[in-house]
């Protein structure tokens, strides 16, 4: 079991290599082992492109003249159950099957609907050895937010804010307020790139008129999503640039313009975060970062629609204003940032 978890392992380490690239679909490596050695490796790098395994066997028929027989010969690491089902590429278990492959290990069951067991079956039914659950806890923790999308329908919802030292999120002047440091600004920007999608209120984009980009980071730019009922927004916000996709939530059209969506919610009373999330869901964004303001956040962390929050405390303080949202939940961690220092909180588990 401990050489399991040594190639398995590698292949997370690969996995997380597709983060920001691959949503909706999955992060996932794959090592293939030949004699108590790495002979082949590979991970699904970007969405619409050739899975894991492919990459994997690919590398594999490219070094190595005697790759017929090697994979015959070999065993397979797979983070997540390979596909059993024809989508933008061929299913993975049938290329297994294809080169002989005699043994599988995987990671974790895919639970979408068209895979979920499939994969395994149709593995073990053509004579392959699979072991499953191999640092399972690790394969589906790498994929929480491709679980909470296929399970819950919709997206995994993070929230981030900062308060000062005695628990304020802003003046109440609608001045702005920088609570913490460089590095933690540095930090946020990182985030914004592993996610797909970005959310605020109308009161932040006005204020703030921020680009929710990822200029300080790495990675991709995030889709954006503002909150606007009355659609009261000015359209020479820098978040109406056309750069990326946009959506605005309110109540009074459903409309297209370039790159902005705006989709209208019936009932803007009862239920908002609800209908954001299920429509977001539908537009294929398997992971949201939710930055403000409070109110927003509060909707959110009320209507129990959130999965881990991250909360920067800075070296400020400010008597009065407006208060930072209430949550309660298991403190995951407490970390030092620069100045600043980072809470990642988890709902309590029921």
């Amino acid at each position: 079991m401990a050489e399991h978890q040594l190639y398995m392992q590698r292949a997370l380490e690969l996995a997380r290599l597709g983060a920001g690239f691959v949503s909706p679909n999955p992060m996932v490596g794959a090592v293939i082992v030949h004699n108590d050695g790495i002979i082949g490796e590979g991970y699904h790098e970007r969405y619409g492109q050739a899975h894991a395994e492919v990459n994997a066997v690919n590398s594999v028929l490219t070094i190595y003249p005697d790759a017929a027989i090697l994979l015959k010969e070999a065993v397979i690491y797979v983070t997540l159950e390979p596909c059993a089902h024809y989508g933008k590429t061929p299913p993975c278990a049938d290329l297994i099957i294809k080169h002989g492959i005699p043994k599988v290990i995987v990671g974790c069951r895919d639970p979408f609907e068209a895979v979920n067991g499939k994969g395994i079956e149709k593995l073990m039914a053509a004579g392959v050895e699979v072991v499953l659950g191999v640092m399972e806890a690790e394969c589906i923790d790498l994929n929480k937010r491709f679980f909470t999308r296929v399970q819950k329908q919709r997206p995994y919802v993070i929230l981030k804010w900062a308060q000062t030292e005695d628990s304020f999120f802003a003046p109440d002047d609608g001045s702005q307020l920088w609570i913490t440091g460089e590095i933690s600004r540095r930090l946020v920007h990182q985030w914004r790139g592993e996610e797909d999608a970005i959310l605020v209120g109308k009161n932040t984009a006005l204020i703030d008129n921020p680009l929710l980009n990822v200029r300080h980071g790495l990675g991709k730019s995030p889709k954006r999503v503002v909150i606007d009922r009355n659609l009261e927004l000015s359209k020479d916000l820098r978040l109406f640039d056309q750069s990326v996709e946009t959506f605005v939530f309110n109540a009074i059209k459903t409309d297209v313009d370039g790159k902005v969506k705006y989709i209208s919610l019936e009932d803007f009373d009862n239920f908002v975060p609800h209908y954001i999330l299920f429509q977001l869901y539908l537009q294929d964004v398997q992971s949201l970062i939710i930055e403000g303001g409070a109110k927003t956040l509060q909707a959110f962390i009320d209507a129990g629609l959130w999965d881990e929050a991250r909360v920067f405390t800075g070296n400020v303080n400010l008597t009065k204003g407006i208060k930072a949202p209430v949550i309660q939940g298991d403190i995951i961690s407490v970390d030092k940032v620069g100045e600043d220092t980072l809470r990642i909180i988890k709902p309590y588990v029921v």
